[in-house]
């Protein structure tokens, strides 16, 4: 480090001998053999870094590399013009005739633009120049190209250069984990792909050898399995690509289908993650939103549904397309029929009550997700078949951007839980899969080509607009937000009903985290300003400073961002961050994080109810190039150090929890202390002691 620093206070003191430099360095990248072997590019880069700190200056630099690089090229030029073919027998050029027919055969493919496309192509960079003289071209054409490329070649070398500087300057103690991470990353990327590259060029062969042998089999037997397979690998099989796709998409739905609904049946965290995202959702409603997604939704509605399906299959009953009507109306029948006997059989509960009755009032899986993908998928499949191929990508595309509007809607509008969308959509999916193989392996007449676009588009426009112009006033009553908060005593919560909130914190995978330890009744801004007191403090904001702290070797607990863990779908309302002293050579820190319930507070007046976690979270450097946190399982020394920083609480024992030796399963109630007690029911009592 000593030399570097000694290297740049020399440059700083003498900033025209870098300049100097830099031109000669951009000449000797245009000189035949001298630009192979000396680094000039690197060397600018180098040099360009030093920018962001003062030692040198951005427009000397770009002038002084500008200029080395014309005046390189020209040098390069004037030589294979003065001397033509005879300097290719001189040394050192005549050790290197293939890279000298490499340039040849580069200028010859691309004429004048080789000298200005040349500048960026390693390897023959060094050689066009000279090339072009040897092969007498215009000065003026090869000077008007040889400004232009030194124009754009020397910012394009500088100023990476440049950022470098101003990166490792913010990066500071970072910097060099980061660029040592970056060059993993890098590695492990050309790894991947020459791996891949191998594996295609040497696996394709031994693929094919299989193939011809299980062809050979086939050919000897003469069964179902035989037969299925012979149709399969026939060249002359022009669907047996899309049968296999087909095949393989059938089993990836169905299995992801019935993978979903054993889920629901048995209460497994995906469950969990449905009420996680429908609060998401919920919290995110807007006016403007609630309008676009009930019209959405209307599109999908059963009459809309029923209006096109019944249009489609008259068009193809009138242009005689028996076969192909059937296959439409066993899929559209055929997905009504399965979802409604499996939300009867299943009676889930939707998450808002009482939108719709009888059999429609239950929720999985998705009616709407999953008759409108079947309605417009197996649309867009016989459209594309009929369609040219340049057509058939923007009828899938737009079939499946409105299938995914339509999905979406009944998530927004809580309609559904999440669970009951992925479902009806890989249902849907399945049940697609399985009616194209069969519409496919029977191959009916294909009639009806073209107007089978028009007339659903038709349909989709005059019945959706027209039902939504009935109804969208209603369904927005219908669906609009109901939220009523419960509210209670101060008084009852302090004594009994702090029970009803959650255990444990959830996260949106569904999975159950930890305990949640404190109850805080009243504002948090007045809990901030007295745990502000004791030593807690707001974490480090997720800047760019911030979160280059993860990359510094030993970051200070106070440094370093915490990560907003979500509770039932919820992000903190608040977080505090309690630094503690090294013990044992380990770096810990206390983190509290505070979400909002639910449940409003009344004692005279409404006051919010928020519950938390209290974790110590340990720093390490488990990895060599960035810091990960911890959370330690211990909840009770982390809930009686908020307990010791507040002024009034007290400690309640959970009667649904077990003690462990990771939590005895107490929690921590406080309030603001500006909330009085109600008459008659005791006063709150301050410090905190056991019940």
């Amino acid at each position: 480090m000593s030399f570097f620093s000694a290297l740049t206070d020399y440059i700083a003191s003498h900033p025209h001998l870098a300049y100097a430099a830099i031109f000669l360095l951009a000449l000797s990248e245009s000189v035949p053999v001298i630009g192979a072997v000396v680094p000039g590019t690197a060397i600018i880069v180098s040099l360009a870094a030093l920018v962001p700190s003062g030692v040198l200056r951005l427009w000397p630099m770009l002038i002084s590399a500008s200029l080395g690089a014309i005046v390189g090229d020209g040098l390069s030029f004037w030589l294979g013009h003065r001397y033509h073919r005879e300097i290719l027998q001189r040394w050192p050029l005549n050790r290197y005739p293939e890279l000298i027919a490499r340039s040849e055969a580069f200028f010859e493919r691309h004429g004048g633009k080789s000298v200005f496309l040349a500048r960026f192509t390693p390897g023959v960079r060094a050689f066009i120049p000279l090339v072009a003289g040897m092969l007498q071209m215009q000065a003026r054409r090869f000077y008007y190209a040889n400004i232009l490329s030194a124009f754009v070649w020397a910012p394009s070398h500088i100023l990476p250069g440049v950022f470098v500087g101003a990166y490792f300057s913010v990066a500071g103690a970072a910097a060099g984990r980061l660029a040592a991470l970056l060059v993993a990353v890098i590695f492990v990327l050309w790894v991947t792909i020459w791996v891949v590259r191998y594996a295609v060029r040497r696996g394709i062969p031994i693929l094919l050898v299989y193939l011809g042998r299980l062809g050979q089999w086939a050919d000897a037997r003469d069964t179902w399995t035989s037969r299925q397979i012979r149709s399969l690998l026939d060249p002359a099989q022009k669907e047996a690509k899309i049968l296999a796709a087909l095949a393989l998409l059938l089993v990836v739905a169905a299995w992801t289908f019935f993978g979903i609904l054993e889920d629901v049946v048995s209460g497994d965290p995906l469950v969990r993650t449905d009420a996680a995202v429908y609060r998401i959702l919920q919290d995110l409603r807007t006016p403007l939103g609630d309008s676009l997604m009930v019209g959405f939704t209307e599109l999908g509605d059963t009459t809309v549904v029923i209006v096109i399906a019944v249009l489609v299959f008259l068009w193809l009953a009138w242009k005689r397309a028996w076969r192909t009507a059937a296959y439409w109306a066993a899929a559209i029948g055929g997905a009504a029929a399965i979802n409604t006997g499996i939300k009867v059989a299943l009676h889930r509960a939707r998450p808002t009550e009482n939108l719709y009755s009888g059999w429609s009032d239950f929720s999985f899986p998705s009616g709407h997700s999953t008759e409108n993908a079947v309605l417009y998928g197996f649309l867009a499949f016989l459209i594309a078949r009929r369609v040219r191929p340049a057509w058939g990508l923007p009828v899938a595309l737009a079939a499946a951007v409105l299938v995914a509007l339509i999905a979406f809607s009944r998530l927004y509008l809580g309609a559904h839980w999440f669970s009951d969308v992925a479902g009806g959509l890989a249902f849907a999916t399945a049940w697609l899969a399985l009616l194209c193989i069969a519409y496919l392996h029977h191959q009916p007449p294909e009639k009806g080509a073209g107007g089978l676009l028009a007339v659903a588009c038709a349909g989709l426009v005059v019945a959706g607009g027209f039902h939504i112009y009935r109804n969208h006033a209603k369904d927005m009553e219908r669906y609009a937000v109901q939220y009523e908060a419960p509210s209670i005593l101060v008084a009852d919560w302090w004594a009994r009903d702090w029970q009803q909130l959650p255990v444990q914190r959830i996260d949106l995978a569904g999975e159950i985290e930890e305990p949640l330890t404190f109850q805080w009744a009243g504002s948090l801004e007045n809990l901030e300003a007295d745990l502000t007191q004791k030593g807690w403090r707001p974490p480090a904001p997720w800047t760019l400073a911030g979160a280059l702290g993860w990359f510094t070797p030993r970051p200070g607990p106070m440094v370093l961002p915490t990560l907003p863990y979500m509770e039932r779908g919820r992000l903190p309302s608040l977080t505090l961050v309690h630094p503690r002293d090294e013990v044992g050579g380990t770096n810990s820190r206390f983190v509290l994080r505070m979400w909002a319930t639910d449940i409003d507070l009344r004692n005279g007046h409404l006051t919010e109810l928020w519950i938390g976690s209290v974790v110590e979270e340990q720093l390490g450097n488990r990895f060599p190039l960035f810091t990960v946190t911890q959370a330690q399982p211990d909840a009770n020394g982390p809930r009686d150090l908020l307990a010791a920083s507040l002024d009034a609480g007290r400690l309640v024992t959970r009667p649904d929890h077990s003690p462990t030796p990771d939590w005895d399963g107490q929690v921590l109630l406080a309030r603001d202390g500006r909330i009085p007690a109600n008459p008659g029911t005791g006063a709150l009592q301050g410090g905190v002691a056991s019940p």
